[in-house]
């Protein structure tokens, strides 16, 4: 089993940067992280993944340069920076680990964390 806890959300002004922090444990090993957004009444929202090793990594077609996915591997810690944020960017976030595959798709990823909320006023 794998546990992902997820944390870093707040408030922050429009133009602004929070950083996101997602740190993994359990005994299953994972291949790739996910970063995903929802607000309600939506889908989940792809916003960026990558793979542990840092080889492959994608983004969702809105973050246009705003934001970086990074890991720390020895603290088994991803992070997504946030720059140049605005309003529409206000969301639950949720952090996301796959065993075996990098995906932009939710329904690929095994395991969750518990979601952290990032709003952005204007």
């Amino acid at each position: 089993q794998v546990q992902l806890v997820d944390s870093g959300g707040g408030l922050v002004q429009a133009g602004g940067s929070l950083r996101l922090s997602c740190t993994v444990s359990g005994r299953t090993s994972t291949y790739a992280m996910g970063w995903f957004r929802q607000t309600q009444g939506k889908e989940r929202e792809f916003v960026a993944a990558s793979t542990w090793s840092g080889r492959i990594a994608y983004y969702g077609d809105f973050v246009r340069g705003r934001f970086t996915i990074s890991r720390d591997n020895a603290e088994k810690t991803m992070y997504l920076q946030m720059n140049k944020m605005t309003p529409e960017d206000t969301a639950l976030y949720y952090c996301a680990a796959d065993a075996t595959r990098i995906s932009t798709w939710a329904t690929d990823y095994d395991y969750w964390g518990q979601g952290t909320q990032v709003t952005v006023s204007s």
